[in-house]
């Protein structure tokens, strides 16, 4: 664990701190840019793992987060009838471009905008879990409604299979 966060992790802390959670991110010297690299460097279950994914509607151009386990995948067809349009992956550039953070470092909360957020139900079954903090070796640890509160998120049922 490093002692000085580096420029992306930092905001994300600082993010953090202003909705009531200071001290949280810690840089590990293994990456963490996939769930299954992630839970391995922590030494947690990959489910406890939340991935940030970036979409985009197709009609309206919005962007939207979308938080899920990391043994989870985002049911698209699922996702459209929540948002009401259809949707895409958004590329590597409109993820850094709309969140500020490069792909495998993407937090659920410190954004270049504000994104309207969904989570995934099966995260609240959880106990705890890990998220991203803006660098593929970042990480925060955090409650199911911790994470709700502070990213202003709508629950939603959106991962395949569910």
């Amino acid at each position: 664990m490093a002692s000085e966060l580096s420029a992306s992790a930092q905001r994300v802390q600082e993010a953090l701190a202003d909705r009531g959670l200071p001290g949280r991110v810690v840089e590990l010297s293994q990456t963490t840019r996939t769930a299954v690299e992630a839970a391995r460097a922590i030494g947690c279950d990959v489910a406890q793992i939340v991935k940030s994914l970036v979409f985009c509607g197709a009609r309206s151009g919005q962007v939207y987060l979308v938080l899920v386990r990391g043994v989870d995948r985002v049911d698209e067809s699922r996702l459209a009838e929540v948002v009401g349009e259809q949707v895409t992956r958004a590329s590597p550039e409109v993820v850094r471009a709309r969140t500020g953070y490069a792909i495998g470092g993407v937090p659920p909360v410190g954004h270049r905008e504000p994104l309207p957020t969904l989570i995934d139900a099966a995260l609240l079954e959880m106990a705890e879990l890990w998220a991203a903090a803006g660098t593929p070796h970042a990480v925060f640890r955090v409650r199911p409604d911790e994470l709700v509160r502070i990213t202003g998120g709508r629950v939603v049922v959106v991962a395949a299979g569910r």
